[in-house]
């Protein structure tokens, strides 16, 4: 490495421009044999150097959010799942509602796509360079009680809860929360309500939520008031996805009717 490499090195470190560092030499040696303008390699560098920061923040933002696994939307079966919105759903891919701090609720029996769909909306807020989080409704209650027990509960709410710009919160309704988990949860949407954005699934229709939270019709009844005022509700009708092929096989368990 000759000495002029070596200060441009240096810069390129100085600034933190690590793409430019590494790729500077062997672009402008293709910039050259393609006699390049200075506008176009200055550009091409530049370019080079946001797309390297732009894959990093996609990155930490992609770890930060704990998704169990990586959907897309493309991927969902709408052929199968007949009984999804599928207008209303292709609608959300454009992510106003986070823009606009508004909620959606993904209700329906357990095995029609809610997690997938919610997974895919939250892939593609990544995507997009916002900052998001998934939970499980019953992760959520555990490490919210466990921060109150030790006297950290504002700041995991801080940092946890406030901080996403959309917050996915799965399977409420699968286990039943104690009164003062349900308490917690109204502390959540609470403090999101018109601030940031939620998706959450359900299995349960609104009518039975207070079976959820402790029997507290009152904390459920104001708990809706907040989630539903901005929201987009979509109701997702159909038979479990992951059993098609036990059924087809004449094997599949008798389905639960959810009222």
């Amino acid at each position: 490495m000759n000495i002029q490499h070596e200060r441009i090195q240096q810069a390129c470190s100085a600034l933190k421009l690590d793409a430019i560092a590494n790729e500077w030499s062997a672009l402008a040696d293709k910039a050259s044999a393609r006699e390049s303008t200075l506008a176009d390699f200055l550009e091409l560098l530049l370019q080079t150097e946001v797309d390297v920061k732009a894959e990093r923040t996609q990155a930490t933002l992609l770890k930060f959010a704990g998704l169990p696994s990586v959907k897309r939307f493309e991927e969902y079966d709408f052929k199968f799942a007949t009984g999804a919105p599928k207008k209303q759903l292709q609608e959300l891919t454009g992510l106003g509602f986070v823009e606009r701090a508004e909620n959606i609720v993904l209700l329906g029996p357990s095995g029609v796509g809610k997690s997938h769909l919610a997974v895919s909306l939250a892939y593609k807020a990544i995507l997009a360079g916002h900052k998001t989080r998934f939970i499980t409704a019953a992760d959520l209650m555990l490490q919210l009680s466990t921060a109150k027990a030790q006297g950290r509960l504002e700041a995991y709410l801080k940092r946890s809860v406030m901080a996403p710009k959309l917050m996915i919160i799965d399977e409420i309704g699968y286990l039943p929360f104690g009164r003062e988990e349900a308490n917690l949860f109204f502390n959540v949407i609470a403090k999101r309500y018109e601030r940031g954005s939620i998706i959450v699934t359900s299995n349960l229709p609104f009518s039975q939520w207070s079976n959820a939270f402790a029997d507290d019709t009152t904390l459920t009844a104001a708990l809706l008031d907040r989630l539903l005022h901005h929201a987009h509700i979509a109701q997702i009708s159909g038979e479990s996805y992951r059993l098609k092929d036990k059924k087809n096989a004449g094997i599949a368990p008798p389905q639960t009717i959810v009222n």
